[in-house]
């Protein structure tokens, strides 16, 4: 008896032990610095969205940013257009964001000139075949009415040319301009305005993204101000396009919550033009070769063709990877449920490149996730079918004729008939790379491919809409600093002109590869202390100090990108905001807005007590940039391992990245 006494007290000690040992693993499991550490969704930082609730740290606002509202109305002597000087018609090249800016500065320059606007042609759409008739250049994207309509008080805008102009126009009697992007004031005043009063009809063609310097002097503000007025006001998607992205807005939202729109950035010609084809495999590290040899050529690039990928990477030239993507929202916190949708009609290199990032958010999804193929092919409209350049097939012979010619065959035995060819699929003949495996040259654009290019134009129409809309906006490659206009950088600038509060992420590329460099080992399990810098960096962007890194960078290659101070105005005087912030050339980028007009402010406050009642939930600037202090187990030991791990990691920021 006292034998079994023993061996059940023997079991129950041993059973504790275990029950002890596993409470240790599960704390230490839940609170070591070597896993990633997610936000706790705490109740003084949530604030309801319809039936669910949001964590502001994760989906704003930004209070620091909520001073400030759009505002591009003008506000000094601003007269409606009189007698004109004569007309502008215009070409635009290019895809969906070379057309928007384009159309922007077209604008703004038949005001400088005092000049009626025909309205521009898209010719991405008009040298389709076989697209629909129901919408025709400019109306393939654009309300055309909406357009006229908004700038009513601006400039005088016409659908096309006069009846007895346009013959005229077919035999090219008018003076045709090719203005480069950064073209002044003085230049059209001097050289192009002396040309239109004397012929009454100029043709521009625009190739470059824009016709006019993004940052004009302070004495033509409302030209800038215009810019906005175009950008963000007359230029309406047609009903069809805001129809649909409308509804695939609700249906994000509708899942498990606030989503977040991501952009890759991965453009061919983009990638080539900064040497970043190491960063791919196989033959998309041939295609991108290829076009950067083409880009060398014309003189774009003024470079070896054959870079250091790695170093490009390292100094910000490249994008970020849809995989370092995941990484820096999971270190944000992003649950793994976040619904994340995928912006951009192109993104090179194909799913493959996508898989990590699907595999920490299953939740991605993009256009052809959220609609059917019905609602996509009525976007498009009715099409005219393409003769397809494919091999065809001989005629199938019927068993007749089989028959005879097995009794006119020569004389027997006879050796058996060779197999059949291999069939050739499409991909082969027409696929986007198919051509590198039998020819150094790439083919000349096919009728399929010109159709296809209008139809991105769509795409990224629906993916703009979305974007802008979108709870939160993180960008894989924006401003690029090649010059050219981008996705990423038009979505932000919208975002900023709209809802300056949102969540509108500014990443430095070049801050994150030096933190990806200090891990490379360790990806999937940084250190307390690299998850804290990633966090303090990118809260950090998403305020002031974000801005101001977007005013110096990307406002001197688009206006659009950065329509501050310009087009916005301030609600109220706050003690933190900064001095006036200038660029290198003088241009006060920030800090001098104008107050927002009384009717304004009284409109937002009316408009802010129906939607949140008496009660003050805002979150100081001071709190996005701090971590969850509040995690429960955070031990004295913590702190001195954090210590140990900022010294090394002091020491790996000097290692270069390696992929």
């Amino acid at each position: 008896m006292f034998h079994q006494s023993k061996i059940k007290l023997a079991a129950l000690v041993g059973i504790t032990l275990s029950v002890f040992s596993l409470l240790v693993h599960i704390f230490v499991a839940n609170y070591s610095v070597g896993d990633f550490l997610r936000y706790k969704l705490q109740e003084d930082y949530l604030y309801p969205q319809g039936h669910k609730l949001r964590h502001r740290r994760l989906w704003g606002p930004v209070s620091s940013l909520e001073v400030l509202q759009p505002y591009a109305k003008p506000r000094n002597f601003y007269p409606v257009p009189g007698q004109q000087n004569g007309l502008i018609y215009a070409k635009i090249f290019g895809g969906f964001v070379k057309i928007r800016s384009s159309i922007c500065d077209l604008v703004a320059i038949a005001r400088l000139l005092n000049a009626t606007l025909v309205i521009p042609e898209i010719q991405q759409s008009v040298r389709s075949k076989g697209i629909s008739k129901k919408f025709k250049s400019f109306s393939y994207l654009y309300d055309e009415e909406q357009f006229i309509a908004a700038l009513l008080d601006d400039v005088i805008v016409i659908k096309s040319l006069p009846t007895d102009l346009k013959e005229a126009r077919k035999r090219r009697k008018f003076p045709t301009i090719s203005p480069k992007r950064s073209a002044s004031p003085s230049f059209y005043i001097g050289e192009v305005l002396p040309k239109l009063k004397q012929s009454k009809v100029i043709r521009m063609l625009v190739s470059d993204g824009g016709c006019l310097q993004p940052i004009l002097p302070s004495s033509l503000d409302e030209y800038q101000r215009l810019r906005c007025r175009v950008a963000f006001h007359a230029l309406k998607f047609r009903s069809e396009i805001q129809a649909l992205g409308k509804q695939m807005v609700e249906r994000l939202q509708a899942t498990v919550g606030p989503y977040l729109s991501y952009h890759p950035g991965l453009v061919r010609n983009t990638l080539a033009f900064h040497g970043c084809a190491e960063l791919f495999q196989d033959v998309h590290t041939e295609l991108i070769q290829y076009r950067r040899k083409q880009l060398i050529k014309q003189g774009t690039v003024d470079e070896d063709l054959v870079v250091d990928s790695v170093a490009r990477k390292t100094n910000g030239s490249c994008p970020l990877m849809p995989e370092e993507v995941g990484l820096l929202l999971r270190a944000m916190g992003y649950p793994p449920n976040t619904v994340i949708y995928l912006a951009g009609s192109e993104t090179f290199g194909g799913q493959r490149i996508l898989v990590p990032l699907q595999a920490m958010y299953t939740n991605l999804v993009d256009r052809t996730s959220l609609c059917s193929k019905k609602e996509l092919l009525n976007l498009i409209g009715p099409e005219y079918p393409l003769t397809s350049n494919l091999s065809q097939p001989p005629p199938v012979k019927s068993e007749k004729q089989l028959i005879e010619e097995w009794k006119k065959a020569g004389p027997r035995p006879r050796p058996l008939p060779p197999p059949p060819a291999r069939p050739f699929y499409q991909h082969e003949n027409e696929g986007w790379y198919g051509w590198v495996a039998e020819t150094d040259t790439e083919p000349e654009f096919s009728p399929m491919d010109l159709r296809k290019q209008a139809h991105r134009l769509l795409w990224d129409a629906l993916d703009y809409y979305v974007s802008v809309e979108a709870d939160a906006f993180f960008p894989g490659f924006n401003n690029d600093g090649s010059g050219w206009p981008d996705f990423s950088s038009l979505v932000m600038g919208h975002r900023l002109y709209q809802t300056p509060s949102g969540v509108t992420y500014h990443p430095s590329r070049k801050t994150l590869a030096e933190l990806f460099g200090s891990v490379h080992d360790n990806l999937y399990h940084p250190t307390h202390n690299w998850t804290q810098l990633v966090r303090a960096h990118l809260n950090k962007s998403l305020g002031i100090d974000g801005i101001l890194a977007r005013a110096k960078s990307s406002k001197p290659a688009n206006f659009l990108s950065y329509p501050f101070p310009e087009c916005s105005c301030r609600t109220s005087k706050s003690y933190d905001i900064p001095a006036h912030v200038m660029s290198s050339n003088g241009e006060i980028l920030y800090g001098i807005e104008d107050e927002c007009p009384e009717w304004m402010v009284r409109g937002l406050a009316t408009a802010s007590f129906k939607t949140t009642g008496a009660k003050d939930e805002d979150v100081d600037e001071i709190e996005l940039l701090e971590d969850d202090n509040e995690t429960d187990g955070q031990s004295e030991s913590d702190n001195g391992n954090r210590s140990d791990t900022s010294r090394s990691m002091e020491h790996d920021e000097e290692m270069d990245l390696d992929d």
